[in-house]
């Protein structure tokens, strides 16, 4: 912000795309988009200072702003019963600038591994911890940096990052979620798909009869054009639905309300919120939709392509398989995953890891947002600082033992949030 600062007072204008409250509060003029995303967000909600924002009812960020909204949201386990599930323990050697480390993590847990860039977050999680657990699931031989690790009754390890969900353009919210399969069965089911004799796989747009036989399900078509890169087009054919003309008249229609009836074709251009209005009495689509709307993508169509999804949309997308099933022996890990989200957005994803929790999983976050941080139950503090004047373990221990402690840079930021909770 300095920098910033530096760039404005030499009369240039500087122009923030962000969502952190502490800066929004230093900006000179604040422009709010939504109300929501997707269909209901794109316009100017509010336009002003960071005080209008505050005083404008229909501004989101304002009560965040203002302080009248708190993401303190989750109950953190007390210093007693921290460890009453067990540890994961591990022991590394020196390298890069990372000294010999001794840590031990809380099953059960959330928690944070934070300090400043370069301070050896990701080397003793990314390249330390994870490889280990890996290691010792398979029972193979540790990694040559990680002298020791006890991690009894840990059977799977996840990655959750905010990359790309591949560039399969086969691959749609619908596919990866798995509720594609369950609307296909719902399809096959009708009086129309029994007259003509379709069965499930007769729906999928990868393999079945009912798919646009000119761009084979893939609702575009590649163009070959010499001397140049081929151009992608939507297929003239089905407009880009995927699906041939037949598809249209297989009609799912609702027990409640007669004049409703619609295709696949149909239910794949809703929103999950709308599909999930719509599909309400069918109990298991209904479940698997209300999932995506706790992750807080209910604006993302059902048909629309994975790889053009954000970040944030993915990696939360990459969750909806793991937040129905018992998740005892799992270690979560996420890599910084607030980044490009809305402090509404990362209340659901504390939320999102709490339910986690709950289902018996150890979540670890590498992270820098301090009202996460403040939502974590243990926080490993690595610094002081960066390269060789870092990479060892300042602190460990609960959000208040790392906020008192002198030579923690994380703590004395943490220190002024933990006041403002208060």
């Amino acid at each position: 912000m300095k920098i910033v600062r530096e760039l404005v007072d030499r009369k240039n204008s500087v122009v923030l795309v962000d969502h952190d409250p502490r800066i929004l509060m230093d900006a000179d003029q604040l422009i709010e988009i939504g109300l929501g995303a997707g269909k209901e967000g794109g316009r100017i909600v509010t336009q002003g200072t960071p005080l209008e924002a505050e005083k404008n009812p229909h501004s989101l960020i304002g009560p965040y702003l203002s302080g009248k909204e708190s993401l303190k949201v989750r109950t953190r386990a007390t210093e007693e019963n921290m460890f009453e599930n067990g540890s994961v323990k591990i022991k590394t050697k020196p390298f890069y600038t990372v000294k010999a480390l001794d840590v031990s993590i809380p099953k059960g847990r959330m928690i944070a591994v934070t300090g400043v860039s370069g301070s050896g977050k990701t080397s003793l999680v990314i390249e330390c911890l994870v490889p280990a657990l890996q290691a010792v699931i398979r029972g193979s031989k540790l990694p040559e940096h990680v002298y020791s690790l006890e991690a009894k009754g840990i059977q799977s390890v996840k990655v959750i990052d905010s990359k790309p969900i591949g560039a399969n353009v086969r691959s749609t919210v619908a596919t990866y979620d798995g509720v594609f399969d369950d609307l296909r069965k719902l399809f096959a089911r009708t009086p129309d798909a029994k007259a003509k004799g379709l069965k499930a796989g007769d729906f999928s747009y990868n393999t079945g009869k009912l798919r646009c036989p000119v761009c084979d399900g893939t609702g575009i078509i590649s163009m070959d054009v010499q001397f140049l890169p081929d151009v992608d087009t939507i297929c003239p054919s089905c407009g880009g639905s995927r699906y041939g003309k037949e598809a249209y008249d297989i009609l799912w229609k609702s027990k409640e309300k007669d004049s409703v009836s619609v295709s696949l074709l149909d239910v794949l251009k809703l929103t999950v919120e709308e599909a999930a209005d719509l599909l309400h009495e069918e109990t298991k689509i209904a479940k698997q939709l209300k999932i995506l709307q706790d992750l807080g993508v209910s604006y993302l169509t059902l048909g629309e392509a994975t790889p053009a999804l954000s970040g944030g949309e993915a990696q939360r997308l990459k969750l909806a398989y793991e937040m129905e099933t018992p998740q005892q022996g799992s270690v979560f890990v996420f890599d910084e995953p607030t980044i490009g989200l809305h402090p509404q957005d990362v209340k659901k994803l504390i939320l999102i890891f709490d339910h986690l929790i709950q289902l018996g999983a150890t979540v670890i976050v590498i992270e820098h947002d301090l009202e996460l941080v403040t939502n974590c139950d243990y926080i490993i503090d690595m610094g002081p600082w960066g390269g060789t004047e870092g990479g060892r373990v300042v602190v460990e221990g609960t959000p208040e033992a790392v906020a008192a402690n002198p030579e923690s840079i994380t703590g004395r930021y943490l220190k002024q949030v933990l006041a403002e909770d208060r």
